[in-house]
């Protein structure tokens, strides 16, 4: 059991249907994974289709044949089965080479909401911040 970060979910619940991909970052072990956990139990409180979430932790090994932005593609498209809406959670996404461009990609092709987080250095990079200008929050 974990406490609720009700500070940050408050910041954090007005993006929730907002068309931008929601960045979550922060030193290591600060509390980023719990924060993704909470958020993803309030939309299935709230009645949210389990079937319909999808979540990777890159640093599960069960997730690990999953580096490169081909790979993660190849795996969400997988998951979908119908148009209704996706919620998509990906944790330590800097360990896929190339997220920016697979991110904006699902932006781009796919009825969902992206919930990420990940290192500061890497996901404030300017590569990234180039790729997803004006698209996340």
């Amino acid at each position: 059991m974990y406490i609720k970060r009700e500070r940050y979910l408050s910041k954090i619940r007005p993006f929730y249907d907002v068309d931008l991909i929601k960045v979550l970052t922060g030193v290591r072990r600060c509390g980023k994974s719990i924060l993704l956990e909470q958020i993803k139990e309030e939309f299935i409180e709230n009645g949210f289709d389990r079937a319909h979430i999808i979540t990777i932790n890159f640093e599960d090994l069960q997730f690990e044949k999953i580096r490169t932005a081909e790979k993660l593609n190849s795996y969400v498209n997988e998951q979908i089965k119908d148009h209704d809406k996706y919620l998509i959670f990906l944790d330590e996404i800097q360990h896929v080479r190339n997220f920016e461009k697979v991110l904006a990609s699902f932006r781009a092709t796919l009825n969902c909401s992206i919930f990420i987080t990940g290192s500061n250095s890497k996901l404030l990079s300017g590569k990234m911040a180039t790729l997803l200008v004006g698209r996340c929050v």
